[in-house]
């Protein structure tokens, strides 16, 4: 009998859909387009209508007449820390506020500095950050007191899509744990972060594993969409979980480091930990365990904004050729990949990007060798910090669109030194998320099993002594760098 499994990633720009079947083949896929909003400088907001025009559009697109039978179960995964909000009589109140929106620096820096990073660390394992939930709330209560007091569901990007599929106002624990909001040592909500966001827990969305069904689908969406009413949805994942799903990155000792519009270095644990001063995220796994992760606001936004912005080129193969062996660890140039502020570990939305070092002889080579470096150097600033606290880390998969770049990795190998895992494919989160379907309709026992019975290695990228030595001592260059002019960042914005 025929299986089919649909994974939806519902990304910044544009929704993602997987048709995948029983033996993890990617049947088909479907890419639905929406706009972006920017009210004001540093404000960033999306219809979560767009969002679901583009799901229901897309998933008849998707399915065929003669496939939709033996559709067993859809999984969504999507952007993180989005605020979508819904009155009492559903309807969405304004436009979502999303991960990268920087409205609330105030009300971070009120989070971090008034109620204090040990306060924030012992009630969710982490310190507030711009990009989450919580301060967007805050941000709201101040700035919007109508809209805050109309709000009776509170969701986030993804839930918003399988609330409308099922009508359960549910979310999963990876995704939850970037609220700011939940107690992720303990999975549930924290009720000191509830009163300090003046919210009643019944206002938030019911709590469940990633793979969980959470519901079926409603009788009218159902016949809307052309599909079954016994297909089960499930709570599906934050992005970053679900990519690493798709990559096999589930169990103690495997990493995950994705190079796309952002940049994560993901890594599983068994149990749970969180750096001293918080500056690594400390989340809880769609597999049901647990991970620490480094998030680099910008990593392959840098490259396309400086080819494409700056050189007036979309062809980056080309722009790499000029770049030798001989050059890797030797140039001149560094660049602080801050373009949107940065996250990890230095939690600064005034940061910007800055090109160091330049002379009368750089050359656009040496000026596009340094944005590679400096992304591979914000990895490695994440890595460090998760090195010291006990992890191993000795390879890594890397997805994202700046995977597709051999050079780009074998500089992340070499910065790193470690085995850089190349898959053989890559298909994003959306890819994760059918499998989490797939094991929600109960075809696999665990998403361990599932992760990793898919994955597939295409090469492995490996260090070279005489580069590592070279990108060490580089490194150790790159970190005076920022210390040194972050008050300037400051004083210009």
């Amino acid at each position: 009998m025929k299986k089919y499994y649909i994974g939806a990633d519902l990304g910044t720009s544009a929704l993602k859909l997987l048709l995948v079947d029983f033996d993890g083949n990617v049947v088909r896929t479907v890419t639905e387009s929406y706009p972006l909003s920017f009210p004001l400088p540093g404000f960033c907001e999306q219809s979560p209508e767009n969002w679901w025009s583009a799901l229901s559009r897309g998933i008849r697109k998707l399915v065929s007449k003669e496939e939709a039978p033996f559709v067993r179960a859809i999984g969504v995964a999507g952007q993180m820390h989005g605020l979508v909000i819904l009155d009492k009589n559903d309807r969405v109140i304004r436009p979502a506020i999303l991960w990268n929106d920087n409205r609330s620096a105030k009300e971070t820096d009120y989070l971090n500095t008034v109620v204090g990073k040990e306060k924030l660390l012992e009630y969710t394992g982490n310190i507030a950050f711009a990009g989450f939930t919580a301060p967007k709330l805050l941000w709201m209560r101040e700035n919007e007191k109508e809209n805050f007091e109309k709000t009776d569901k509170i969701m986030l990007p993804k839930d918003y899509l399988t609330y409308r599929l099922t009508g359960v106002h549910a979310s999963d624990l990876s995704d939850a744990s970037g609220l700011l909001l939940l107690d992720c040592k303990n999975k549930r909500y924290s009720k000191e972060m509830l009163g300090i966001c003046a919210l009643r827990e019944d206002q938030l969305p019911r709590l469940f594993e990633s793979h969980e069904r959470i519901g079926t689908l409603l009788p009218e969406i159902a016949e809307m969409l052309g599909l079954p009413e016994d297909v089960a949805v499930v709570a599906g994942a934050g992005d970053n979980a679900a990519a690493a799903i798709g990559m096999g990155c589930v169990d103690k000792g495997s990493c995950n480091i994705s190079i796309g519009t952002s940049g994560t270095v993901f890594v599983p644990c068994e149990e749970f930990s969180s750096a001293a001063d918080g500056a690594i995220h400390a989340f809880c796994h769609a597999s049901g365990a647990y991970h620490l992760m480094g998030v680099a606001l910008s990593a392959a936004s840098c490259n396309k904004w400086f080819c494409e912005d700056i050189l007036k080129t979309s062809d980056y193969s080309a722009e790499q050729e000029d770049i030798t062996l001989d050059d890797l660890g030797k140039n001149h140039v560094f660049f602080l990949p801050y373009l949107m502020g940065e996250r990890s570990p230095i939690n600064d939305t005034d940061a910007r990007g800055t090109f160091v070092g330049m002379r009368m002889d750089t050359a656009r080579k040496d000026m596009l060798l340094a944005v590679l470096e400096g992304v591979a150097f914000a990895f490695r600033d994440s890595i460090d910090i998760i090195r010291d606290l006990g992890v191993r880390i000795e390879q890594s998969t890397v997805c994202g669109g700046g995977s597709k770049s051999a050079l780009w990795c074998r500089i992340i190998a070499n910065v790193l030194n470690i085995d850089i895992v190349i898959p053989e494919s890559e298909q994003g989160p959306g890819y994760g998320a059918a499998l989490l379907a797939l094991v929600g309709a109960g075809d696999s026992e665990s998403v361990s099993k599932c992760s990793k019975r898919f994955f597939r290695a295409k090469t492995v990228i490996s260090p070279e002594p005489e580069l590592v030595a070279r990108y060490n001592e580089r490194y150790e260059k790159f970190k005076k760098i920022y210390p040194a002019v972050r008050e300037m960042y400051k004083e210009i914005n």
